[in-house]
């Protein structure tokens, strides 16, 4: 998610794209860096790679000039694309991938005719890459996984946090353990923007996470992962839920907004127990302890099962235990970085539709828990232990690919969202 007030056009950024050739040209651009024109970008990024025998993964910008024979062509006479490339350690441009997902305002780059689906083989996995808004939507996110079984996938990303459910480092743990790889991702950091959060995750915990919305400086972050991850057990996702009757809770539930999105919600209001919200075909039920029921904060139950259609158009349901921003009922669902309340254990479940599901525990202060729960095989996100921190929110993300509907089918409720 991003946040521009001024978005740039197709003429501004045009003189900073290069032609980035297919891959199969077979090209070290260190050692030839005009063969397909000025390309001083692509130029440095190969000698980077060569001189210190490493992969580089960027994000840049492809330009491809067409003409009035194509129908698609845009007026200008050449299509732009935002581009992923990546150069091995002899410094050759072994992939590019165009992105597929445009954000809202990203009217400066073109879409390509058809999702690209890429990957490169090296001596430690097979990997995939994709970039940004791509990550919410099947292709070519999911088709990487579940056809191409790629190993990693390597993720820049110009990602703007947006909680309680879509900061960075807490979706992007979530996907990688929902979906069974590990996933790189590399985040602009741009505090202003609310952009911030990189991380080094694998399917079962993350390695290395930095969140900084306080300082302008950077941080390289270093792991050891597993080049072929251990495959992750199949979950139902809704087996132990199927099997809860849902109470009827009258007219306890009530009605309150995340992210443009109107859940229902459950309060909490002992120091332990069970609940049960339901929207739609989703009931989510929740057990808990809190180590103690503070009168100053606030936490809820929460279900949402629909079509999202602010800055793109995806089906979602959602279970979610969340703090309130107040002890006020109408702040439930509004942006909170910090919490109190220290939880002894939690089990959260949900009759899902989907098999894709992402786990998400976000404690105070926008910190991971890693190690410190797991997701069952019946579909339980549970605590392992008492929770080292206060939690914001444990969340079970479904996402329904195939009731989304026209990926230009959205709504812009504040003019400024990408």
């Amino acid at each position: 998610m991003a946040f521009l007030l001024k978005a740039p056009s197709r003429e501004s950024i045009y003189p900073y794209l290069e032609d980035i050739p297919d891959p199969q040209v077979n090209w070290i651009p260190c050692n030839n860096p005009n063969r397909f024109g000025r390309t001083p970008v692509q130029e440095r990024l190969s000698c980077l790679a060569k001189d210190n025998s490493i992969y580089i993964v960027a994000n840049i910008g492809d330009k491809k000039p067409c003409n009035t024979s194509d129908p698609h062509c845009p007026p200008d006479g050449r299509y732009q694309y935002n581009t992923d490339v990546v150069f091995d350690s002899e410094g050759k441009l072994v992939a590019r991938y165009h992105k597929q997902n445009l954000f809202l305002g990203e009217d400066e780059f073109n879409a390509p005719k058809e999702p690209e689906v890429v990957t490169f083989n090296t001596t430690f996995g097979k990997f995939g890459i994709f970039t940004c808004f791509d990550i919410l939507f099947h292709d070519p996110a999911v088709t990487l996984v579940k056809d191409f079984h790629v190993d990693t996938i390597l993720f820049p990303t110009a990602w703007m946090n947006v909680l309680p459910h879509l900061s960075a480092i807490e979706f992007h743990s979530a996907w990688a353990m929902g979906m069974g790889v590990n996933f790189l991702a590399s985040n602009l950091h741009y505090p202003s923007k609310k952009m911030t959060g990189s991380g080094i995750y694998a399917p079962d915990s993350p390695r290395a996470f930095h969140y900084d919305m306080k300082t302008e400086e950077g941080k390289l972050l270093l792991s050891q992962l597993a080049s072929h991850p251990h495959p992750t057990a199949v979950v139902n996702w809704t087996s132990y839920a199927s099997g809860i009757e849902a109470p009827s809770m009258g007219n306890q539930e009530f009605k309150g907004t995340i992210f443009f999105d109107e859940f229902t919600f459950l309060e909490l209001k002992g120091v332990a127990g069970n609940y049960t919200v339901c929207q739609k075909d989703l009931c989510c039920h929740l057990s808990y302890r809190m180590s103690e029921k503070r009168s100053d904060e606030v936490y809820v139950l929460g279900a949402f099962d629909g079509l999202h259609t602010v800055e793109g158009s995806y089906y979602l349901q959602i279970c979610t235990l969340l703090k309130c921003k107040t002890t006020d009922l109408h702040t439930c669902g509004d942006s909170v970085e910090t919490a109190s309340t220290r939880f002894e254990m939690f089990s959260l479940s949900g009759t899902f539709e989907t098999q894709y599901v992402f786990p998400e525990v976000l404690l105070s202060e926008i910190q991971l828990a890693p190690g410190e729960f797991q997701v069952s095989s019946d579909g339980r996100l549970c605590s392992q232990k008492p929770l080292s921190g206060p939690i914001l929110t444990v969340t079970l993300f479904g996402r329904l690919y195939e009731k989304d509907s026209s990926p230009n089918a959205f709504s812009d409720p504040m003019a400024q969202i990408i």
